[in-house]
């Protein structure tokens, strides 16, 4: 059984975007794309690519204001994350129809399922937690949010 990933493992202070304008979804995630691909190392438009690929499977907004839009790619050494905290919510096609403004976009090694999961596992357990979401939506700054997140 793979071991629990910690959040801050796959995602640095520096990844955590606070107020940020979206003006939709294909937008924001083309805009997380890229710089989840220059963290990655890889091709931003092989990235977004990617991730609206799996948007087309079915919407990554899981309800409650939270969408984890992920992708798994070869050239992915380990997981990278991206965590925007939208000014205002958009639409995201969520499963409870209801706008987003907690995004977390994340790369996985396209050959390690066990890895995949556990990052994947690790941010839908924070964001899952209603309180943990609020104090998201609360925070003023990216330090904040991302002491919060990576707890």
């Amino acid at each position: 059984m793979p071991r629990t990933m910690q959040i801050k493992e796959f995602l640095s202070r520096d990844d955590v975007l606070v107020d940020l304008r979206a003006s939709d979804k294909d937008a924001l995630l083309r805009d997380l794309a890229a710089r989840a691909a220059a963290l990655a190392g890889i091709d931003a438009e092989t990235v977004a690519t990617e991730i609206d690929k799996r948007e087309q499977l079915g919407s990554t907004g899981m309800g409650g204001g939270i969408a984890i839009p992920h992708a798994r790619l070869a050239g992915v050494a380990k997981p990278v994350g991206v965590l925007a905290k939208l000014r205002r919510a958009i639409d995201f096609a969520a499963i409870d129809g209801k706008p987003v403004d907690l995004v977390f976009l994340l790369l996985l090694p396209a050959a390690s399922q066990g890895e995949q999961l556990t990052a994947l596992a690790a941010v839908a357990r924070r964001l899952r937690d209603p309180m943990t979401a609020e104090s998201l939506r609360r925070a003023a700054d990216p330090a904040e949010v991302y002491r919060l997140i990576a707890g």
